[in-house]
């Protein structure tokens, strides 16, 4: 564990990781994206609860730290997507243990 070697640089790291995924949303917005590519109205519908100036603000951010892309169509409308990163999909193993987790604390404190 990263106890073990309390070091200035692991904290350093583990704050880095907390301010490019801090929210609720970033998580759940990648986690739609893993499917494959979508337009905002999708993501707008698959991330339950997200107002569309959350997204835009999150779409924005998740961009910036190079976890997603966006790729303006020249068509008519004009369309937009966005898809998820290698980098993005890095955070694979983690989505899975916070799902893992989640089922497990969701039991404990519901008792269900």
């Amino acid at each position: 564990m990263l106890t073990d070697k309390a070091c200035p640089s692991n904290a350093l790291s583990i704050k880095d990781a907390l301010e490019a995924l801090e929210g609720r949303w970033k998580l759940l917005i990648l986690f739609a994206l893993s499917t494959g590519p979508k337009r905002f109205k999708q993501l707008s519908k698959e991330v339950p609860g997200i107002t569309d100036k959350t997204l835009s603000k999150e779409l924005k951010s998740l961009e910036a730290n190079r976890l997603i892309t966006r790729e303006a169509h020249n068509s008519y409308p004009p369309t937009v997507e966005y898809t998820i990163t290698p980098h993005g999909m890095s955070l694979e193993k983690v989505l899975e243990e916070l799902h893992f987790w989640g089922l497990m604390h969701r039991k404990l404190v519901m008792g269900k």
